[in-house]
């Protein structure tokens, strides 16, 4: 496998199609290659749907967006596919290595594919793997980038808001009666059931907070769908909790953690959006293992501890990992991460 720590590229695709959370993870290692290759033009090839994670990176020269609805004819998916791998890449950097992502990178005439060690069927796609280093997940992707010459050094994802978001956030907290710093969000919501602490926890946790700290408020997130876990916590959890009857979008949501003094949630994409915004963070964790967490002092993970933790299962007949974690068992975390923004 020929050297490429001195390879000078002039345009870069970067493949990471899914999910939110995912692409957001990957913002450290398009910074990196920037930094290491300041002169080269960087794209990213995604999903439509996590588009609204990038906007105003200063990394980023364009997007394409994968809209399924679009590409359903397979010769209109033939022809955008191959307008994307025939845009003169020198570089593909591919963290998935998914269908999609091997049509584009079939018809690249790119001199180096990168992507990590992989079976034996992936490997006529690319020119180049490396071994990946197991741990956080930004850390990982950032890994595969070691032929290049680029290490990671700590770096997080980040989100980039404007001025206009923030001044958005600004008025959308006066209207629910939020001051910043003075109020937690939380995340209460999962698809997965294993993933998801019980409505009645995280009641009982905002009330052991407000028990601290009697100003705090606590703004309850949702996505589509969702309301009604997030009403639910309120209810449970009384005086303090907000739920707006807007639900945010992507970016609207980030701007408001943007203002928080903590985010409190489940193992999922509102997770790394308070990372990328540099809000301090605190995950409950269930199935899901601890690759998804940053180690610093700002963001923080808690579980039972129970023998079978991160089992990565999506069905559990006791759920006992989550349903017997009680409140008082993460407080003095929430209390600790708190301070860094709360005085």
């Amino acid at each position: 496998m020929k050297d490429i720590s001195n390879l000078h590229p002039k345009r870069i695709l970067v493949c990471q199609l899914r999910q939110i959370g995912d692409v957001l993870l990957a913002t450290p290692s398009i910074q990196l290659l920037k930094e290491r290759f300041p002169d080269a033009e960087i794209h990213l090839l995604t999903e439509k749907k996590c588009v609204p994670v990038l906007e105003n990176n200063p990394h980023l020269a364009h997007v394409w967006a994968i809209d399924k609805q679009r590409l359903k004819n397979p010769f209109t998916a033939f022809r955008w596919y191959r307008k994307v791998g025939k845009s003169g890449y020198d570089l593909i950097v591919d963290f998935q290595r998914l269908p999609r992502c091997r049509y584009v990178i079939m018809f690249s005439d790119a001199p180096v594919k990168l992507t990590q060690n992989t079976s034996w069927y992936n490997r006529l796609f690319y020119t180049h793997f490396s071994d990946v280093i197991y741990g956080y997940s930004a850390m990982l992707k950032a890994s595969i980038l070691r032929p290049l010459g680029i290490q990671w050094d700590g770096e997080l994802p980040k989100l980039y808001l404007s001025e206009a978001e923030r001044e958005w956030a600004e008025g959308f907290l006066q209207a629910e009666g939020l001051t910043e710093n003075r109020f937690v969000t939380i995340d209460p919501s999962h698809r997965r059931i294993t993933r998801k602490w019980p409505e009645r926890h995280y009641a009982g946790l905002i009330r052991l907070l407000r028990e601290k700290h009697p100003d705090l408020k606590f703004f309850i997130l949702y996505g589509p769908g969702e309301k009604d876990v997030a009403d639910k916590v309120a209810e449970l959890a009384g005086e303090g909790a907000v739920v707006s009857e807007t639900m945010l979008t992507l970016r609207q949501m980030a701007a408001v953690q943007a203002r928080a003094a903590l985010h409190v949630g489940n193992c999922s994409a509102p997770r790394h959006f308070a990372v990328a915004v540099d809000t301090p963070s605190l995950s409950i964790h269930g199935a899901t293992g601890f690759g998804w967490c940053p180690k610093t002092e700002r963001h923080s993970s808690v579980d039972k501890g129970l023998p079978c933790r991160s089992c990565n299962q999506n069905s559990c007949p006791t759920l006992e990992c989550l349903e017997t974690f009680e409140p008082q068992e993460c407080l003095d975390e929430a209390l600790r991460l708190l301070a860094f923004k709360h005085a």
